[in-house]
């Protein structure tokens, strides 16, 4: 098994509180993370129907004999975060309940309405480049790992990504996606699906996809934000120093996993990525998606935006963490060009912020300090700790 960034605080946290909530996308590893973190825990499959069916029938079989349990896709029962609740406040044992579940919008729901206090949640995304990097899976060329995306799975078992990617969407949309909205032509949706993995690095149009799909705006909005939940895409929000602003305007689009996105966008070889017309919003995904991902796994929730002003000046990404910016370009150019820093260089003067660093990451592999501007190759960005 890859070891998981997370591991050593998830161990920590269980002596300090008396429930762990590990969630995510399906096939992240949470349930292979849970079982090797704590592997005498006894262990509860709640995609099982039998357990399901104890657990809405007699659930207090799982708690006659106070054991450290793990339940696994907890959200396929939510009535037993009750039974947990009075378990804890019984008997106050740390780390008593590991809880793993795909869907956050329902078991988030279900946590603040009985667990508020007495759990620390942690998100398990895809595997990290700085997961990866320490591993014989690792890959120079980012395209492989780019395509292939980064679901553990497909590297455990030395899987052949399009095929695993395909069942993966299959189980999203027919399962579910049913059990968790009123869509009624799923047909439709994989179009908007495919439709969004075309949108990456752009301003959402609510308008265009509505169009496009002969849906209403707020079906739109409605399907980006489930999407959105079910850790599908991210929405990176613009940065303004009024915080109402950031909220209320227009953000991008990105994916959680670049290789899901490749294969809604019909990429079937990673050297197609040479000459793909999405080349270079892939890339900045690829960074984007790992930056938020070492987040994540440093336990804290991304304050992570962009940039853009009505002249048509960007900065692809801005990090925000203790009151100061960290301000990020991306390009996926093997070569250093004196204009990539033009946009790093005008944020820089008119900055009203406290800017911490500037980065200017690239497909390239020379690194060096240009205008305190840091030239960085994107395998060091990633991994440095």
């Amino acid at each position: 098994m890859i070891k998981r960034d997370l591991e050593e605080d998830i161990l920590n946290a269980s002596k300090k509180i008396e429930v762990i909530t590990i969630t995510g996308p399906r096939q992240s590893g949470k349930t292979t993370l849970a079982k090797k973190i704590f592997s005498d825990y006894k262990y509860i499959n709640l995609e099982l129907p039998l357990n399901r069916q104890i657990a809405l029938n007699d659930p207090q079989v799982f708690f006659s004999n106070k054991e450290n349990i793990i339940f696994d896709e907890i959200q396929n029962v939510p009535d037993l975060f009750s039974y947990i609740q009075v378990e804890v406040d019984e008997n106050k044992i740390k780390g008593q309940f590991i809880l793993t579940g795909s869907q956050n919008f329902s078991l988030l729901d279900k946590i603040s309405q009985s667990l508020a206090g007495r759990t620390f949640i942690y998100e398990l995304l895809p595997l990290s480049i700085s997961e990866l990097s320490n591993t014989k899976y690792f890959e120079k060329e980012y395209k492989k790992h780019l395509f292939k995306g980064f679901y553990p799975k497909i590297y455990d078992e030395n899987l052949e990504s399009r095929k695993w990617l395909e069942s993966y969407i299959k189980t999203y949309i027919e399962r579910d996606l049913r059990e968790i909205t009123q869509v009624k032509d799923l047909g439709i949706f994989y179009l908007f699906l495919k439709l969004c993995a075309g949108r990456i690095g752009q301003l959402i149009n609510y308008n265009s996809l509505s169009n496009e799909i002969g849906v209403s705006n707020n079906t739109i909005k409605q399907w980006l934000g489930i999407l959105e939940r079910s850790y599908i895409i991210y929405t990176l929000r613009p940065y303004y120093n009024n915080f109402n602003k950031r909220i209320i305007k227009c953000p991008k689009l990105y994916f959680y996993d670049t290789g899901l996105a490749c294969y809604l966008l019909e990429i079937t070889d990673y050297k197609q990525l040479d000459f793909h017309f999405m080349k270079g919003s892939l890339f900045e995904n690829y960074i984007i998606s790992d930056i938020i991902k070492n987040n994540y796994n440093a336990g804290y929730s991304p304050n992570i935006y962009f940039w853009r002003d009505s002249n048509g000046n960007e900065i692809d990404c801005l990090e925000e963490k203790n009151g100061k910016i960290r301000a990020i370009e991306i390009k996926s150019s093997k070569t250093f060009n004196l204009d990539h820093l033009k946009n790093l260089r005008y944020f820089k003067n008119i900055a009203n912020t406290s800017l911490e660093s500037s980065y200017l990451v690239y497909d390239g592999e020379q690194k060096f300090s240009f205008d305190d501007i840091n030239l960085i190759p994107w395998e060091e960005f990633l991994t440095k700790k």
